[in-house]
């Protein structure tokens, strides 16, 4: 079973402003409605830990690991509950330079393994709405500076 959650949104700001904050993991806790942190050596092949807290859901720690670290374009992590097959995440922030000042943010995460049917309800709505809150969020402060 697998499913797929997409969100963008249009950013009046550069990829290097946005990757900024999106790339500063000490200021989560301070500003990311959705992931309050990620620790660890962000480099391709490494795992990392992240925090995640969906709007109305239990929070949850993991250690995914690193698949893509490109500066200014997209950073993307595979997570596993427990091991891989039962519950896996595949979780990506992708930036595009519209070249006019603009840049698209979209989040989007492909779920699969057995037990993807027992979260649809929440991935549906709380994972959702977090990733929408995270990218209002990264959206003001991003056009504020």
């Amino acid at each position: 079973m697998a499913k797929e959650i997409k969100t963008e949104i249009l950013i009046n700001s550069t990829p290097e402003k946005i990757w900024k904050i999106l790339t500063d993991f000490s200021e989560y806790p301070n500003w990311n409605p959705f992931i309050k942190s990620i620790t660890g050596n962000i480099s391709v092949g490494n795992k990392i830990t992240a925090l995640i807290e969906p709007p109305e859901a239990k929070g949850m720690t993991f250690k995914p690991k690193v698949l893509a670290f490109e500066t200014n374009k997209e950073f993307r992590w595979i997570g596993h509950l427990l091991f891989p097959g039962l519950f896996d995440g595949e979780h990506k922030f992708e930036l595009t330079d519209n070249k006019n000042g603009t840049t698209t943010f979209r989040q989007s995460e492909k779920f699969g393994g057995i037990l993807v049917p027992l979260f649809k309800k929440m991935l549906d709505v709380n994972t959702t709405n977090g990733f929408n809150l995270m990218n209002k969020k990264l959206k003001e402060l991003a056009e504020q500076q």
